[in-house]
């Protein structure tokens, strides 16, 4: 069972909010998403090298409420645009799960004719403050960031700063060899170094 870093999810109260923030912190300009009715939210999205994506995230005011907690915490959300979640896909969610009980239970998730897995804990709100990742696995062949135009831009590391860094680090070793994501000591927060056409920008 291994984990392979997948996309980053940047959270904001409103997607134009956020994709402002995104597009001037970069200097780029994301792409159409689109909705997600089982969360009620919404995205837009930016293809990375290597594979990767980052997406915009937010509560999409035009979709019914759900009758249970969003997922990355988007509930509780509040504040500037920010890198709110790291996701990693695999191959074994389930045996993922097993292994990680606080990851969440597994929900089976649609866009348009994307289909996938995920981990979604019943709170939303992942372990080590949200400082775990988001597990997925895609269903077939699909994937966003095969759909999106280049963009000119690749994450250089992924700094994820909790006070329990070290642990989750080791924690997570056995399954995610990534020397971009790095773990360090400190409050909990996520800073995406980008390499952009314009140069190394930073999102945290």
């Amino acid at each position: 069972m291994t984990l392979t870093l997948d996309h980053l999810a940047v959270a904001a109260q409103t997607l134009e909010e956020g994709t402002e923030a995104v597009e001037a912190a970069l200097g780029v300009a994301l792409q159409p998403g689109g909705q997600h009715a089982h969360f009620g939210t919404h995205n837009r999205l930016l293809r990375l090298a290597d594979g990767l994506y980052l997406e915009v995230i937010a509560t999409d005011p035009d979709a019914p409420a759900p009758a249970f907690p969003r997922w990355f915490d988007l509930d509780r959300f509040a504040g500037r645009p920010r890198p709110q979640a790291w996701i990693c896909r695999t191959d074994d969610l389930d045996g993922l799960i097993a292994a990680h009980p606080g990851a969440g239970q597994a929900v089976a998730l649609a866009r348009g004719d994307l289909r996938w897995r995920m981990a979604v804990p019943d709170t939303g709100v992942l372990p080590y403050d949200n400082a775990f990742p988001a597990v997925i696995e895609w269903q077939g062949e699909a994937h966003p960031a095969a759909r999106l135009a280049a963009s000119g831009c690749a994450l250089r590391r992924l700094v994820v700063a909790h006070p329990e860094a070290a642990a989750l680090g080791a924690l997570l070793g056995p399954e995610l060899r990534d020397a971009r994501v790095v773990f360090e000591p400190g409050a909990p927060a996520l800073r995406a170094e980008i390499d952009t056409p314009n140069g190394l920008r930073v999102l945290e």
